[in-house]
């Protein structure tokens, strides 16, 4: 991990708030964030890059392709670093817990309901809302 290369291959500029938020993103066990996690981090290390920061630093990686933003119908976008290959998200109702799964058969329906109906599929996402099975 370079975060230095990544931040300047994105075309942006290395700073101080963009490598510790780019930190923050790639090594945290908690891969989807928000900005407020994130601020909350940044402040349990005295780290003294504000809010609006965070904000503006995030929304830049997301179009500079670092990372991407989700609205899991949470009220609060949450943020994970592209990833090297394509996922889906389970969302549980209670927790609020972000599973992340694949499934090549799920993947394989999908295109055969795009060619089906004459296209093809250049981009999706699927978030599935679950909650605990109560025994």
């Amino acid at each position: 991990m370079n975060t230095n290369k990544e931040i300047k291959s994105a075309g942006l500029k290395v700073t101080h708030a963009r490598k510790t938020i780019l930190k923050i993103l790639e090594t945290n066990k908690k891969t989807h964030l928000s900005a407020d996690d994130i601020n909350r981090i940044l402040i349990k290390k005295n780290d003294e890059v504000g809010v609006a920061t965070v904000y503006r630093v995030l929304n830049q990686f997301v179009d500079a392709g670092i990372c991407i933003k989700h609205n899991f119908e949470s009220g609060q976008a949450v943020f994970e670093i592209m990833p090297d290959h394509h996922h889906d998200h389970m969302v549980c109702m209670e927790t609020g817990k972000v599973i992340e799964f694949e499934d090549d058969i799920i993947e394989e329906r999908q295109h055969q309901l795009a060619k089906k109906n004459g296209y093809k599929i250049v981009d999706h996402s699927m978030v599935l809302f679950v909650e605990p099975i109560k025994k």
